[in-house]
């Protein structure tokens, strides 16, 4: 005689539930602009990835230490005749990311260069103002 066991599908639904949540599809995550920073002793050279960006939409903010990176990707709605879209995973809108050097950076000899989807900022340091040593009289 063969054994006959129960089985409830919502048992092992709620099982699951507390150990792995239930997932009703994946959530596009937001990019983030990653960047490697080197320090030398005149400057600071950072690489930024904007994989996809024109460098017409790229926008770079410097205010003492603290350095802005801003970039936006634009969808374009490139549907032929006949033809309909199944998918779309990219990632289209706006990306940002700030952070803060060690030292104050003379933004007018800052340089920018763009190229393959890598922007390459060379950030000098502002020189220390030198100490002035006041006679009291």
């Amino acid at each position: 005689m063969a054994n006959l066991t129960h089985f409830d599908p919502l048992d092992d639904l709620f099982k699951g539930f507390f150990v792995r949540p239930v997932e009703y599809g994946t959530q596009a995550e937001t990019p983030t602009v990653k960047v490697d920073v080197t320090e030398q002793d005149k400057q600071y050279v950072v690489h930024a990835e904007l994989p996809g960006m024109k460098k017409e939409d790229i926008h770079v903010h410097i205010d003492g230490p603290v350095v802005s990176i801003s970039a936006e990707r634009k969808q374009e709605k490139e549907v032929k005749d006949g033809a309909r879209v199944l998918r779309t995973e990219r990632y289209f809108g706006k990306v940002s990311r700030s952070f803060q050097l060690g030292a104050d950076l003379d933004e007018a000899n800052a340089a920018a260069k763009f190229n393959d989807g890598v922007l390459e900022l060379t950030l000098p340091k502002k020189l220390a103002a030198a100490s002035k040593r006041l006679t009291i009289s």
